[in-house]
């Protein structure tokens, strides 16, 4: 029961509290830095995170079904760019606005709303009973916009910027005391977990083509944009608990 004055329970809040309450503790018996401790630790850690379903694996299995195999590691492309656009900037100090409520909640609101214009773009498609694509040759227009999909779908997730207000940050303190290599051999670890999982679904997901029909597909599309919206919906009444 919620104690007189208190705030409203925002899920954003709790996970981002506790977490940071075991990361805090964890860090008072952090190994010794080293090239390899800091890219193995983040290949396996990053890998747990990518192996959670969320708006990324969803957008993945649409856009691998749609354009084929390689639709999946541009947008790991586009995620990686943002990813390391953060890195620098959580070094520059960006950590602060993810530690303030409201901008948590700002983020979590307008990251629903991109979630669900994803949602609906991908349920048009099934819904209008569009055919299996024939063909896997992506146009370079259309590499553009999975890249640019990678980085908005990975912004639009508050979860993903709670990761790196915690576990991220907690990582990039333990792999800056080697300087620039403990860093980049942090974001190589990181980056090639998310590489090698999203290029596995990518795969089976493209080999199934062989043997899923035009209806299996336009049910694969309608499953998936429903599964955007329902996430963008959740971040969005999210985002506006926590500036309630």
């Amino acid at each position: 029961m919620l104690a007189q004055g208190s705030l409203p329970y925002s899920p954003t809040k709790s996970i981002a509290t506790v977490v940071t309450h075991i990361l805090t503790c964890y860090t008072r018996h952090v190994p010794e830095a080293t090239i390899f401790a800091i890219f193995s630790t983040s290949f396996v850690v990053g890998l747990s995170g990518a192996l959670m379903p969320g708006p990324l694996l969803t957008l993945t299995i649409s856009e691998v079904a749609q354009h084929g195999f390689w639709a999946g590691p541009l947008l790991v492309l586009g995620h990686g760019i943002l990813e390391l656009l953060l890195v620098i900037a959580l070094i520059l100090g960006l950590n602060t606005v993810f530690e303030n409520e409201q901008g948590a909640g700002i983020i979590g609101i307008v990251g629903g709303a991109v979630l669900i214009i994803m949602g609906i773009s991908v349920l048009r498609k099934g819904w209008h009973h569009v055919a299996m694509p024939s063909t896997s040759t992506m146009s370079s227009g259309q590499k553009k916009r999975s890249v640019l999909s990678g980085l908005l779908v990975s912004i639009a997730n508050p979860y993903w910027i709670i990761w790196w207000a915690t576990i991220g940050m907690v990582y990039l303190a333990w792999s800056r005391t080697l300087g620039s290599a403990g860093v980049a051999s942090f974001f190589t670890g990181h980056i090639l977990s998310d590489l090698m999982w999203y290029s596995v679904v990518s795969y089976v997901v493209s080999t199934g083509k062989r043997i899923i029909s035009d209806s299996i597909y336009r049910w694969l599309l309608l499953i998936c944009g429903l599964a955007l919206v329902g996430l963008g919906i959740f971040f969005i009444v999210t985002g506006i608990r926590s500036l309630l």
